[in-house]
């Protein structure tokens, strides 16, 4: 199945499509959070996101783990602000799991749904033994269309 997704308008007023491609040969994985492949527009320019982890304004970790995965979207929010981008600019994520087991899944699920809706973009999981910051069990970065 392949479905356009149109994305909100850029800091400098132009709109742009994501195209969304989950194709019906493969599993599909948007109920789990992603999509298989996105493609960018022509010319667009493209924006990377460092590691967002779940640390507050303050620098501040909590040691759960779903506190720490919502903090680290709602900190990913802000950077797509800082950029003049919204979430369904977005065609990359890639989310670093500390110690990861299937339990987490549902976690992060919640998560991209909530921040992305039916706009999910591709996705890949990397479980890791440790991060930058012993604390930090999650770390999510971005790809995003700006224009």
């Amino acid at each position: 199945m392949t479905m356009a997704v149109p994305t909100a308008t850029t800091a400098n007023g132009e709109d742009l499509k994501l195209t969304i491609v989950n194709p019906q040969k493969l599993y599909d994985p948007s109920p789990n959070g992603y999509s298989t492949a996105v493609i960018t527009p022509r010319g667009a320019r493209v924006a990377y996101v460092s590691g967002q982890g779940g640390q507050d304004s303050t620098g501040g970790l909590s040691p759960d783990f779903a506190v720490q995965v919502k903090q680290a979207y709602a900190n990913l929010r802000t950077a797509l602000e800082g950029i003049g981008a919204k979430p369904d600019q977005v065609a990359k994520l890639t989310v670093f799991v500390v110690d990861h087991d299937m339990s987490k899944l549902g976690v992060l699920t919640q998560n991209v749904k909530e921040m992305f809706g039916e706009a999910l973009p591709a996705q890949t999981l990397v479980p890791v033994p440790k991060l930058a910051i012993d604390p930090m069990l999650f770390e999510v970065e971005a790809v995003v269309v700006l224009d």
